[in-house]
């Protein structure tokens, strides 16, 4: 009998483990498909329920996994997305925000949401303030069938510094108790002046406005980035050496063909996308226009690929002097210089297939969230 608690005991811890794992991994997102897949993998079959990890041993074991993977990286996070759920809170204070969620109870980890529970009976009402604060979003309704009963979920995802997930509620249910899926008790949540107090409590040495007002005046880099890409729609390029035609065009093919060489490599697919931008601003000198208009926004690997992209196209023509071409190879990023370089002159086919720009965007951004 104490042989089978045993090895029940460690089937759990296994299973634990496994669900966690996925669920850090992002392969589920749901506590529920994280156990029924990690059982079903480990045990080849049914599984008692009394085996099955609740959701907050799953948790915490995600926790765990990101301690180990983010390191004080995670704490700082956890600190600037809390002083922007703030922020967002104060924009959208006439709709009684609440957050809930791993920002406020700290069990964070790379890609998380910052969550807020919003209450209104117009969803214009909320897209009106969005808009007007130019922030990228997208509507989501999701049905949901829970203890035999369906019901449909509005959801904003907002594309900000954080990635944001706002629900919408009917006003009427601003003081209705929700349960949390992990401990089956009402939610932690918290309101505007509840979070300031928090904040001033948890960090101490914080000015709470002034880090608020900081992270207000701190532009969104993808916004940056778009408005910068956009412009190159209307840069016609000579066709002798750009047959595809217009700035965009061939910075999404060669971001296209970065994403197949370097799918996971933000810094070399931001240097792939963002290569041209300066020719929308002085096409007699776009590399020094265009990480001009990028200081601050990109890293200082991203820069010397931007930097050096031109020199990288005498390099494959072998026309490059040979005192500049040793320089460039001093480099520990040499290679990824040429594969920018091959990147750049493969994205130059007319009638080729590219991802629009949200796409290409989205996606690096997605990838930013999840490995950090």
């Amino acid at each position: 009998m104490r042989l089978l608690i045993m090895q029940r005991s460690k089937l759990r811890r296994q299973i634990t483990f496994e669900a966690a794992r996925l669920m850090y991994s992002r392969e589920e997102s749901e506590y529920f498909r994280a156990k029924q897949k990690a059982a079903h993998r480990l045990c080849q079959g049914w599984v008692k329920p009394a085996d099955l990890p609740s959701n907050a041993e799953i948790r915490d074991e995600v926790q765990a996994l990101a301690r180990l993977h983010e390191g004080d990286r995670r704490t700082d996070n956890l600190r600037e997305m809390r002083i922007e759920a703030l922020r967002m809170m104060r924009l959208l204070a006439r709709f009684r925000p609440r957050l809930i969620g791993s920002v406020l109870t700290g069990h964070i980890r790379a890609g998380s949401d910052i969550d807020l529970h919003l209450f209104s009976d117009s969803i214009e009402a909320v897209s009106h303030v969005l808009d007007e604060q130019g922030l990228i979003y997208d509507l989501e309704r999701k049905r949901v069938r829970k203890h035999d009963e369906e019901r449909i979920f509005t959801h904003i995802h907002v594309q900000d510094r954080f990635p944001f997930e706002l629900t919408l509620y009917p006003a009427d249910k601003a003081h209705f108790v929700f349960k949390s899926s992990i401990t089956g008790q009402a939610i932690e949540r918290t309101s505007i002046a509840e979070l300031e107090q928090f904040l001033e409590r948890e960090y101490p040495e914080l000015d709470v406005n002034e880090a608020v007002q900081s992270a207000a005046d701190r532009p969104d880099r993808f916004q940056v980035f778009q408005s910068l890409l956009l412009p190159l729609e209307n840069v016609k390029q000579n066709l002798k050496y750009h047959p595809e035609g217009e700035a965009l065009y061939h910075s999404l093919q060669v971001f296209d063909h970065m994403r197949d060489e370097r799918p996971y490599d933000e810094e070399l697919l931001l240097a792939a996308l963002l290569h041209d931008v300066g020719k929308a601003i002085d096409p007699h000198n776009h590399v020094v226009a265009g990480l001009e208009a990028l200081d601050g926004f990109i890293t200082q690997r991203t820069r010397w690929l931007i930097e050096h992209h031109m020199l990288a196209q005498q390099a494959l023509d072998g026309t490059l002097g040979a005192r500049a071409h040793r320089r460039l190879k001093e480099s520990e990023d040499y290679d990824d210089l040429l594969t920018l370089a091959q990147c750049d002159r493969a994205g130059r086919q007319p009638g080729a297939q590219a991802p629009e720009l949200d796409e290409a965007l989205d996606y690096i951004r997605e990838l930013g969230a999840t490995f950090g």
